[in-house]
């Protein structure tokens, strides 16, 4: 019983961190979308370039926060399933640019190691994860 609380606690706190480093990302997007671009080294020209790094690093990371808060709150198991999805496939596209356009820079280098670290966590929280059992009364 106390193991399954830790891992419940742990689950949830891994949930956090990693709704709050796409929220970052997001806030970072929206307030100023080459910043974003900065990290990569990339120079953005025209106003649809703004606009596509603020609706995809700004809206989709925002829904991805909401998404994941609502989940750690109704389904945790869940979250950490989607968690599971979302660091695995980013780490993937990180793989298969290596193949298809070279190595990658200091920086994918080490997004790729994190993203890998992190869907390598989500993934053994979710196979060990149990839903905490809710008091129901027989109808």
């Amino acid at each position: 019983m106390k193991k399954q609380k830790i891992l419940q606690v742990a689950a949830k706190g891994f949930i956090l961190v990693s709704a709050l480093s796409l929220l970052s990302v997001s806030v970072m997007a929206f307030a100023n979308p080459q910043s974003v671009m900065d990290l990569v080294q990339v120079q953005l020209q025209t106003t649809d370039a703004f606009s596509s790094i603020r609706g995809v690093y700004g809206g989709v990371g925002l829904s991805l926060f909401i998404s994941l808060m609502y989940l750690m709150f109704t389904d945790a198991r869940k979250a950490l399933a989607f968690l599971c999805l979302l660091w695995g496939f980013y780490a993937l596209s990180r793989t298969i640019t290596i193949f298809s356009e070279g190595a990658l820079g200091d920086f994918g280098t080490q997004w790729l190691l994190t993203e890998s670290v992190l869907f390598v966590l989500a993934l053994v929280l979710v196979l060990a994860y149990k839903q905490p059992e809710v008091n129901q009364k027989a109808v």
